[in-house]
């Protein structure tokens, strides 16, 4: 065991390494090619060197940035209702799970932060404060805002550093269900706890008696930052200091891998993939999971009551994909990535795998007199931990037992009512564009790229105000890609080659299984500058990620040449 656990340590501390290395060569390229795409705009750099940069490269206690530069590009309309929020940037304790406290980053506190909950037509402004030892931002993760509020460092802002502030501001004119997040350092800060949900509610919805929010993640009981720093002795300091747990680990022993974990064969081959490799051990290391910022018995059963009607929105701020499972209900899925699905039918016992960066809501009404229990049913080794308990608070007090079976995994490509949305496979575009991902590990190190680059390597890609631009998401990798997109959705055309059969799926974020292939299609309607990266921010950080920025886009702001602080994943 003891052997088996330092070769663990050991392949995770590399990976740490790496991506350390990687992030930061990448980031400082990105400056440079971001700083030469400026040279034939026109921009204000004044207000960007306000005489408050930090020129040395280090963050200094006593300079700030106004962040002058984002300041009244956005206001709100005439009589439009103004709503404020404050998030403040800071770390705490939290108690994960029953015995285990961990140093978490945190919006005001809590992990998840403050819901951020408006009506569609509010006018929004979340002031953000940093009391961190690092720069963060904040990004809204699926709303398509001003890309000058999308919170990208470097390409739409300064990130904002210890002692700062910076106001965003958007007009919430989209309903549905969106989240916030740190896109500093992307794969260590939202791992910290830094995000929250964002939900704009319609002005008018139908009846809704009960509307709850479910943030699933995943943690390492040991901070992944602190495991090059382990000791690789066995006489370590026990429990996951040596990743030898002593007592009852959720039902996993001592983590002794048997076969497969996971889904994932923990050979001890020295001929490993080393793609394959980061991902069994990275899915053996983040071992706890949770709802909320909780996990096992520390999740807060939701209550409901015969005749409710209850929405439930999902949305996955982890690194791996989870499929949920809602027994015995009828239910709809209404919505995916905050865009409706027009005429959802009914179902019935199937698995909705939520990937890192989807969302998806889902309503039904309460009919039966049992209590209940919302699970995932997917290959993740730690599921008992993600149970969700349903309390019918006027039911019979007996509580539902479910039998051990395969359900089949929901299909959004035949789901809905049928019908063609604003683009077809046939059509013609005005760009049309291969995406092909790919994952990489030799004499280079480990990259995850995208036509065959890493996010320093490739240029930006150009378009223009109105374009139609067709994109094919091709995954050449033995990995799971979700796709991200900023700023726009797009609408889902084929998977595999076959055309969708049901209604006009639109989405911001889309999981790409190795081997799949996907076309979509959106429209060039939102100017600014923009990226798509792969929602594990573990692959974007390796280099999965490409800026995208509107040829006709005259931007508020350019990078500092001197700050070295921005670093936008």
């Amino acid at each position: 065991m003891r052997s088996r656990s330092n070769t663990v340590l050991a392949v995770i501390a590399s990976v740490v390494m790496v991506l350390s290395v990687i992030t930061f060569q990448r980031n400082q390229a990105f400056m440079e090619n971001m700083r030469m795409e400026q040279n034939n705009a026109q921009v204000n750099v004044d207000t960007n060197q306000n005489g408050n940069g930090d020129h040395g490269g280090t963050i200094q206690s006593n300079t700030f940035n106004n962040h002058d530069y984002a300041k009244g590009i956005i206001k709100p309309r005439d009589g439009q209702p103004v709503k404020k929020f404050t998030l403040v940037a800071q770390e705490t304790n939290l108690e994960i799970k029953e015995g285990v406290i961990i140093p978490v980053w945190t919006y005001n506190g809590t992990v998840p932060g403050e819901e951020i909950r408006v009506t569609e037509g509010d006018y929004v402004q979340v002031e953000l404060k940093n009391t961190l030892i690092e720069p963060v931002t904040i990004h809204w993760h699926g709303y398509p805002l001003n890309s000058a509020m999308d919170g990208v460092p470097g390409l739409n802002q300064d990130a904002v550093r210890p002692g700062e502030t910076f106001v965003y501001e958007f007009s919430a004119d989209v309903p549905g269900t969106y989240w916030y997040h740190s896109h500093q350092e992307g794969s260590k800060q939202v791992d910290k706890g830094l995000y929250g949900a964002l939900i704009v509610e319609p002005k008018n919805e139908g009846k809704i008696d009960k509307d709850y929010t479910f943030i699933l993640d995943e943690w390492m009981e040991k901070p992944m930052e602190e495991m090059g720093d382990m000791n690789m002795e066995a006489g370590g300091s026990g429990g996951h200091g040596a990743m030898e747990p002593q007592g009852d680990t959720a039902g996993h022993g001592a983590m002794e891998p048997q076969g497969d974990v996971g889904g994932m064969n923990m050979s001890t081959s020295e001929e490993i993939d080393p793609v394959m490799e980061e991902e069994e051990m990275m899915a053996y290391g983040y071992d706890i999971y949770t709802v909320n910022g909780k996990s096992g018995e520390l999740i807060k059963p939701i209550d409901v009551k015969k005749g409710d009607v209850v929405r439930l929105r999902f949305i996955n701020a982890g690194y791996r994909s989870h499929g949920i499972h809602i027994p015995g209900q009828d239910i709809k899925i209404v919505s995916t990535d905050g865009q409706d699905i027009h005429g959802a039918d009914f179902i019935k016992d199937q698995i909705i795998q939520i990937a890192p960066g989807e969302r998806y809501d889902v309503e039904f009404t309460v009919t039966e007199d049992e209590n209940f229990t919302i699970d995932a049913h997917d290959d993740n080794a730690y599921n008992d931990q993600l149970q969700i308990p349903v309390i019918v608070s006027d039911g019979n007090g007996k509580t539902r037992t479910e039998e051990i079976m395969g359900y089949p995994l929901f299909s959004f490509e035949n789901y809905g009512a049928p019908g063609t949305g604003k683009f077809t496979l046939n059509q013609s575009y005005d760009i049309d564009y291969m995406v092909q991902l790919e994952a990489l590990g030799d004499d280079k190190g480990l990259r995850y790229t995208i036509n065959g680059k890493i996010f320093n390597e490739l240029p930006l890609f150009k378009l223009r105000t109105g374009n139609t631009v067709k994109f094919t998401y091709f995954n050449n990798s033995k990995v799971d890609h979700p796709m991200h997109l900023h700023g726009h959705f797009f609408q889902i055309l084929s998977k595999n080659g076959i055309p969708v059969s049901g209604a006009a799926i639109m989405k911001d974020t889309l999981l790409v299984k190795p081997g799949e292939k996907y076309v979509v299609a959106f429209e060039a309607d939102n100017p600014g500058r923009w990226v798509q990266h792969c929602h594990e921010l573990h692959h974007a950080a390796s280099g999965m990620m490409q800026g995208i920025e509107y040829e006709d886009f005259v931007p508020n702001y350019a990078p500092n040449p001197q700050d070295t602080y921005n670093k936008p994943e």
